[in-house]
C-alpha cells in the first residue's frame, strides 16, 4: 500500500508538504536550494531521487548517532512488529520499558536510580521541571542564556535565546537564567535557596560553546550546597556524541537528572527519558495515590522501547562512542590551520562529532562584510553552507538565529574519507566566500529579502 502511494505520488513531496503542512518551511528550502527529492539514506548518506550521493553532516540534528537506516535497528523494530506484543496495557506493563530503563541505569552514574520515558526530548525537559519543583518544594528554575531545551512552553521559558521565545510570551513565571560559564552568577542565584532546579547543557548546542575548565564540577557543588537540583541536559550531547556515552562523564558529574532522546531510537521512533535520582523518585512519587503523578499515553511504547534497546547494543558493538571520540580529533586535527589561513575564521572548535567553525569580519575591515551584517546577521554562514550542499553535496547548518557559526552533529559512523570530503569541500568554499564575489552577495540580499513576514498580520513599515 506505501509503496503504491509513494509512487502514485512521486515528485509531489514539496508541493504537497506546501498545500498541507508549512508552505513557510518549503519556500525556505526552495530560496536557499536546499528542495531536493530525497530518495533514501544509508549511514552517514542522503541520495537524492537522481541517484545524487550527499554527506549528511547535520544528521536529523542529532538524530542518526546510529546511521541512518541502521539495519540492526530495523531488525529490532521487524522482530518487535512480529511478536504481537499487547503494547500499551496501560494498567498493566510491558517486559520492554524495565530492559531499556536497565541497560539506561547500567550506562548511568549512581546518582540516578529511575528511569521515567517520554516521547520527546522536550517532554524529558518538562518532566525534569514539573518533578523538580514537586520533589523540593520549589518554584523556580534556573538555566543559562543562550541555552536551548526545547520548544514547548515550559522548556522554552528555561531556554536563553529569545529569537525562539520572543513571540510566544508571557512564559512561565518562576524562570530565570545566568550566563553560561560564570560561577559567580550562578551562585548569586541559588544564595536565597528558593531554586528547584538548575538545567544546564553540557555542551550548548546553539554555539556549540564549550564550559571552562571546572565549570561543571563546580556547578554541580554549588546545587548540592543550595539545595538546588542539577540536571544536565544530554539532549544532543548523549550516546556517543562527544565520545563518551554520555557528555558528562567527561567531567565526572553525577547529576540528580538526566534528560536524553534524540538517538535513543536510532532515529526510528520518537523517544526520550528523564534519568533522576532514587530521591526525587521517592518524593514525588511516594503513595498509590502519587504512582501515576508524572507520564504520557504514548510513551513508553513497545517500538521506542525495542528501537532504544537495539541502538545501546549497536553504540557498544560498534564501539561508535570511541569512534567519535577519534574521527573528532581526525577533524580538529584537520581544520584548525583554516584559522591561521583564512582571515575570516575566528575559531574551529568541538569535542567528539559536534564541532563548529565561527566566521568573523577580517582584519581592516571589510566593506562587504558589513553590507551583509546589515541585511541580516549571520548572513555570512550561509554563504557557506549553500555552497557545501549545491556544489558538493554536503548538507551542513548554520548553529542558530543571526550566527556566523556552521555547526555539524554527523552521524558516529563517519569514516575518515568522509572527514576529507567534508575539509576539502570547506576549504574550496572558504577560498572562494572569503572574497565574497558579486554573485554571493547578490544570493545573500535575495534571501534575506525572501525572508521578510508575510502574512495576514505581518507588519508593515
Amino acid at each position: 500500500m506505501l509503496r503504491e502511494l509513494l509512487e502514485e505520488h512521486r515528485g509531489e513531496e514539496l508541493d504537497l508538504y506546501a498545500r498541507t503542512i508549512n508552505p513557510q518551511f518549503i519556500r525556505l528550502l526552495r530560496t536557499i536550494g536546499f528542495d531536493r527529492s530525497w530518495a533514501r539514506a544509508e549511514g552517514a548518506y542522503l541520495y537524492d531521487s537522481g541517484g545524487t550521493r550527499f554527506l549528511d553532516l547535520l544528521g536529523g540534528f542529532g538524530m542518526y548517532n546510529v546511521g541512518r537506516n541502521n539495519p540492526r535497528i530495523r531488525a529490532a523494530l521487524i522482530e518487535a512488529l512480529e511478536l504481537e506484543t499487547p503494547g500499551k496495557v496501560q494498567l498493566g506493563v510491558s517486559p520492554f520499558p524495565g530492559l531499556l530503563a536497565s541497560r539506561l541505569l547500567e550506562r548511568a552514574p549512581a546518582s540516578v536510580g529511575r528511569v521515567l520515558f517520554t516521547s520527546s526530548g522536550t517532554e524529558a525537559v518538562e518532566a525534569a521541571l514539573k518533578l523538580g519543583r514537586a520533589a523540593t518544594g520549589r518554584s523556580k528554575i534556573l538555566s543559562c542564556e543562550h541555552g536551548f531545551h526545547g520548544l514547548t512552553l515550559g522548556s522554552l521559558s528555561a531556554a536563553g535565546d529569545a529569537a525562539f521565545s520572543r513571540r510566544f510570551g508571557p512564559l512561565l513565571p518562576g524562570f530565570s537564567r545566568v550566563p553560561f560559564d560564570d560561577l559567580d552568577a550562578l551562585e548569586a542565584a541559588l544564595r536565597a535557596e528558593d531554586v528547584a532546579v538548575f538545567i544546564v547543557e553540557p555542551v550548548q548546542g546553539h554555539g556549540p560553546y564549550f564550559p571552562s575548565e571546572g565549570y561543571l564540577e563546580r556547578a554541580q557543588e554549588l546545587c548540592r550546597h543550595y539545595g538546588t537540583l542539577f540536571c544536565v541536559d544530554e539532549v544532543q550531547t548523549g550516546f556517543g556524541r562527544t565520545g563518551r556515552m554520555f557528555a558528562f562523564e567527561h567531567w565526572g558529574l553525577e547529576p540528580d537528572l538526566v534528560t536524553v532522546a534524540k538517538s535513543l531510537s536510532g532515529g526510528y521512533v520518537p523517544v526520550g527519558a528523564l534519568l533522576m535520582s532514587s530521591a526525587v523518585y521517592e518524593a514525588v512519587f511516594d503513595s498509590l495515590e502519587h504512582s501515576v503523578s508524572h507520564g504520557s499515553t504514548f510513551a513508553p511504547n513497545d517500538l521506542a522501547m525495542a528501537a532504544g534497546l537495539a541502538t545501546l547494543r549497536e553504540l557498544d558493538a560498534g564501539r561508535l562512542p570511541e569512534r567519535s571520540a577519534q574521527m573528532g580529533e581526525l577533524l580538529l586535527e584537520r581544520t584548525r590551520p583554516l584559522a591561521e589561513r583564512y582571515e575570516i575564521v575566528k575559531e574551529v572548535r568541538g569535542l567528539g562529532l559536534i564541532w563548529a567553525i565561527e566566521f568573523q569580519e577580517p582584519a581592516g575591515g571589510s566593506r562587504s562584510w558589513r553590507l551583509l551584517e546589515r541585511v541580516q546577521a549571520g548572513l555570512f554562514a550561509q554563504l557557506v553552507v549553500v555552497p557545501l550542499f549545491s556544489e558538493h553535496k554536503i548538507l551542513t547548518q548554520v548553529a542558530g538565529h543571526d550566527s556566523n557559526v556552521i555547526k555539524i552533529l554527523p552521524p558516529l559512523v563517519l569514516s575518515e574519507d568522509d572527514v576529507d570530503w567534508f575539509v576539502e569541500a570547506l576549504e574550496a568554499t572558504l577560498a572562494r566566500a572569503q572574497k565574497l564575489p558579486r554573485s554571493m552577495l547578490r544570493f545573500a540580499i535575495r534571501a534575506a529579502r525572501a525572508n521578510r513576514p508575510r502574512g495576514p498580520f505581518a507588519k508593515t513599515a
